[in-house]
């Protein structure tokens, strides 16, 4: 029976699990039911099966890595994926049977929001040499824009896999409420969530009644609180925490728009997710949002990355009934084009293809 080992440092229990681990972990289920025995070894304590797959767990955020290795020298798979996020596991370095590297984004300028001197810098530069160990390893990604940053760091070829979501999207695109706009994901400096709130300010001196709910958690909490109420916007920007699955796509569903103003995504799979709602996103002109929104069609890409020319797309939306509606239309129709495609994936891990 073929045995696949995926190494990362958080598996889809950890409570920052993210877009990342949630497309690792439908990819590993469904590699599951095809009668592969599938283990994923990521920080923690502890094992259980959950849907299939084995999750093994140990050492901490850093300690993962050496726990990984010592791991691996024991035991034997058909395939291991190197899921690179922020830090490699050095697959190259001491693995010779067939691995393959998972990435789903590069760090590249989010070092400079996630970290202060000298390590933004530190962590910038030992990218582009630790990355320099996979120009020969077979690689796997998930967008144009990320296989073109691994092209210009020397890494050709990378198979690029097609996103699925794991909501069934709507028979057809339901009623929305007024002035409504949603934000899902962390809360942290490189997903720019207060130039989402600086969009809300002058946005609501043309709509009054914009509303723009804010799911998630995050370590700039606290900071995006004090900017709400200091440009007294209480009442247009709402902080819901983390919400059950239902109720978030309660406000995906009712919502006129998702913003999106991350400095860069792998794919921007929160707006795959929202177009299965029937909700179009309104996103930056970045790597992965680009791939993600087909601008004019199922959603809006900013003139410019900065709040004004945002607050400038999310009027033009919210003022135009015809257009919110097509643009509605177009995402609930384009989401149902996207399924995850694990048995070519498969096929490639394994060297097929």
């Amino acid at each position: 029976m073929t045995k696949i080992l995926m190494l990362s440092w958080r598996d889809i229990t950890h409570p920052q699990a993210g877009g990342a681990e949630k497309v690792t972990f439908e990819l590993l289920k469904r590699w599951s039911r095809l009668g592969v025995t599938c283990t994923w070894f990521s920080a923690g304590k502890g094992t259980e099966v959950k849907e299939g797959v084995q999750l093994v767990r140990s050492g901490g955020r850093l300690s993962v890595y050496w726990k990984a290795y010592r791991f691996l020298s024991r035991s034997h798979y058909d395939v291991v994926i190197d899921q690179v996020n922020t830090i490699p596991f050095f697959t190259p370095l001491y693995y010779k049977g067939r691995s393959v590297a998972l990435f789903h984004q590069l760090c590249e300028e989010v070092w400079f929001y996630e970290m202060g001197f000298p390590l933004n810098y530190i962590g910038y530069y030992a990218e582009k040499m630790y990355l320099s160990l996979y120009k020969h390893t077979p690689a796997l990604t998930i967008s144009e824009s990320s296989k073109n940053c691994l092209r210009r760091h020397g890494i050709r070829g990378a198979f690029v896999m097609s996103l699925g979501v794991d909501s069934q999207p709507l028979a057809k695109v339901g009623a929305k409420k007024e002035g409504s706009l949603v934000y899902v994901g962390r809360l942290k400096r490189s997903k720019r969530v207060d130039e989402a709130i600086l969009a809300v300010s002058i946005v609501a001196a043309h709509v009054p009644s914009v509303k723009l709910h804010i799911v998630g958690k995050g370590e700039e909490e606290e900071r995006l609180k004090e900017l709400v109420t200091s440009l007294n916007l209480s009442k247009n920007v709402i902080f819901h925490g983390f919400l059950p699955k239902a109720e978030r796509n309660t406000l995906l569903k009712e919502s006129c728009a998702i913003l999106v103003t991350s400095v860069k995504e792998g794919w921007g799979l929160i707006v795959t997710e929202a177009n299965a709602f029937g909700t179009p996103a309104i996103v930056y002109n970045v790597d992965g949002l680009r791939d993600s929104v087909l601008n004019g069609r199922t959603g809006v890409i900013t003139p410019k990355n900065t709040p004004a020319s945002l607050a400038g797309s999310i009027v033009g939306l919210l003022s135009d009934d015809k257009l919110r509606k097509e643009l509605s239309e177009n995402a609930l129709e384009f989401a149902k084009r996207y399924k995850l495609n694990e048995e070519e994936v498969l096929n490639y891990v394994m060297g097929a293809v």
